[in-house]
């Protein structure tokens, strides 16, 4: 039974197959395949259209392609320099070639990397030190195009390569001594704007809490405005106008003040200038003398502590007999500081206040003498604020000084100084 069924399989199999071929060789077949053949021609000869052309994926470069294209284009630039010859390098040849590049494109390109290649250039043709030179440079810029337009841009730079070059210039008018003029100005106005920064707050709070922040090195530095300024009317009937003071103090500075020892006393120092720009601001420390090496106590750190960042390595590494361990290293210790504060007037009564403000979170401030180092020097915005007609205000003790006369022995002068501005907090 079994030998049947497999002859008749392959009957079967024999006439499907010859059937087959007949289909493929009969005439409506071949017309078939021809219309398929004739279908795939045309199609071939379709074309895209330019937005499907656009949207091809772009092969990414590497940072190598792109360092060597920079660095072929500098060198592009700086062909234009070496064509000129060596006896021929001179002021008059330096500015032909930089006309030659300004009127070569209308829109500058390559502008950027034109100027460094200038400004390595210009001491073979010895015009480093001219600012007619540097004027020039500054005028290759396109003019208006590199404004910020808006808050955001003036934050974040928003044009870097050519706020970068600009600056660049500059660093090298700096170190050749060489002072900008009018023309400077105007051409760095015209190609970056009046304010390529953000401004400075103009309320003297807002500019205190900036410069505090600045000064800080601890982000978890909290700030605390002890007074507004105002106007206050005296029993006579006389306004005084009242300081703003502003403070700052860490975590870290708390706790360290509340194991300061009570039988020392701390110092309210300065004032210290701090420049924003154009304003110049003055703080104020509190801080304390260094703590004599006998007295310190070395920490000990705990291994558990963190496991992913422990606070201690104890590591034992093999060095090199070359290695030099001896480091000519000058470690000096200005001791621990406190707090900071900010204040338009920077008299003892003014600073009291601020050390009363801070005693009510450092309560160690009411056993603790407090001691003035007070520089004689310029009050904190005191050169800003002029005095209005009608209103008398009582002088500076500081102001009211004479000053020595020269026969009097200079350390004498000094020392009779120190010690008015020395004062205790009773």
């Amino acid at each position: 039974m079994k030998s049947t069924r497999c002859l008749l399989q392959l009957v079967l199999s024999g006439r499907t197959a010859a059937r087959i071929n007949e289909l493929l060789l009969s005439p409506a077949t071949s017309r078939l395949s021809v219309l398929h053949n004739q279908q795939q021609q045309a199609l071939r000869h379709f074309r895209c259209s330019p937005a499907s052309a656009k949207s091809r994926p772009v092969p990414a470069r590497s940072v190598d392609e792109d360092k060597t294209n920079s660095t072929k284009s500098l060198a592009t630039q700086e062909d234009l320099f070496e064509q000129v010859p060596e006896e021929s390098k001179t002021k008059a040849t330096f500015n032909q070639v930089i006309d030659v590049f300004t009127k070569r494109d209308i829109r500058r390109r390559g502008h950027v990397e034109f100027i460094y290649a200038a400004l390595k250039k210009m001491s073979e043709f010895g015009v480093e030190k001219d600012l007619s030179v540097y004027n020039k440079l500054l005028d290759v810029f396109p003019k208006e195009v590199f404004v910020p337009r808006n808050y955001i841009q003036r934050m974040f730079n928003h044009y870097p390569r050519q706020q970068e070059c600009g600056v660049q210039i500059l660093e090298q008018m700096e170190s050749y001594g060489i002072m900008p003029n009018v023309e400077t100005k105007v051409l760095l106005v015209q190609i970056f704007g009046e304010k390529s920064h953000p401004p400075l707050p103009e309320d003297p709070v807002d500019l205190a809490r900036l410069s505090l922040t600045r000064i800080a090195n601890d982000l978890d530095s909290k700030i605390t405005v002890y007074q507004l300024p105002c106007t206050d009317i005296t029993e006579s009937g006389e306004e005084i106008q009242l300081p703003h003071i502003v403070g700052i103090q860490s975590p870290s500075q708390m706790e360290l003040l509340a194991k300061h020892n009570p039988n020392k006393p701390v110092f309210v120092e300065g004032p210290f200038p701090l420049w924003l720009r154009k304003t110049c601001v003055h703080y104020y420390l509190l801080r304390a003398d260094p703590t004599p090496p006998e007295e310190k106590e070395e920490e000990v750190y705990d291994p558990e502590r963190c496991f992913d960042y422990p606070l201690q390595l104890d590591l034992d590494l093999d060095r090199d007999l070359g290695d030099d361990e001896s480091f000519d290293v000058d470690d000096l210790d200005e001791g621990p500081v406190f707090a900071m504060c900010m204040t338009s007037q920077g008299d003892q009564v003014t600073l009291n206040q601020w050390i009363s403000g801070l005693q009510q979170n450092n309560p160690i401030l009411g056993k603790v003498p407090t001691l003035f180092r007070l520089d004689a020097g310029i009050q904190e915005l005191q050169a800003a604020a002029q005095p209005e007609p009608g209103h008398s205000h009582p002088p500076h003790p500081e102001t009211q000084r004479e000053d020595p006369q020269s026969d009097e022995d200079p350390e004498a002068v000094e020392e009779e100084e120190s010690r008015r501005s020395h004062g205790m907090k009773q």
